[in-house]
């Protein structure tokens, strides 16, 4: 069993080139995503990686990319790839998604459930949208979340702050690489004593 599992969504080339305020911060984000993942490895925890794509003809997609004809993260672009800087392994679970949230339509339930995290770790973009569905979903099956405050950006910058304040006050903490590596460093005393961030 884990005691903390790293769930890091939507790190995505499509997202880091169409909107500006992430491209702003894309280095800063891969820096921490990477370092968190590193630390996660050397404590022997699991790194998930995460990643929204629709078929080419947006069959499976929002309604209003439907409607609108949107055209982002696609299946057989490059668009739909994680960030090729960030260090993910060959042997790291990769989850594809449909909707907002990391839960919805795909396997995650079943890989938590065979590795039973006390806490789960949240990184990657929007916070308004994937970020926030994911950790209220998260906490609605009973697990302890945190989001890495080091690793979460928006494209929308309001609703980036809005999302921090209403998650961080009611369902899930945000938390430094620091104190996340330092939940990492005393894993087993987690794991005895049920200690969270």
């Amino acid at each position: 069993m884990a005691t903390v599992a790293l769930l890091v969504i939507d790190m995505l080339n499509d997202f880091f080139r169409q909107h500006a305020p992430l491209a702003a911060r894309r280095d800063e984000l891969v820096r921490s995503i990477n370092q968190l993942a590193s630390a996660f490895r050397a404590q022997k925890q699991p790194v998930y990686w995460v990643r929204q794509e629709f078929a080419p003809d947006l069959s499976d997609a929002f309604t209003a990319m439907r409607k609108h004809g949107i055209r982002t993260t696609i299946a057989g672009t490059d668009g739909c790839e994680i960030l090729p800087e960030l260090d993910r392994l060959p042997a790291d679970a990769v989850i594809v998604k449909k909707r907002y949230s990391a839960f919805f339509g795909t396997d995650l339930d079943r890989l938590l459930t065979e590795i039973q995290p006390l806490t789960l770790i949240v990184a990657g973009i929007n916070t308004h949208a994937c970020i926030r569905a994911t950790a209220i979903d998260a906490y609605q099956r009973d697990l302890d979340v945190v989001i890495a405050a080091d690793c979460v950006y928006s494209y929308d910058l309001e609703h980036h702050e809005v999302t921090r304040r209403y998650l961080d006050l009611y369902i899930s903490p945000f938390r430094t690489n620091r104190e996340i590596i330092d939940l990492l460093e005393h894993s087993n005393q987690t794991a005895d004593t049920g200690r969270s961030l």
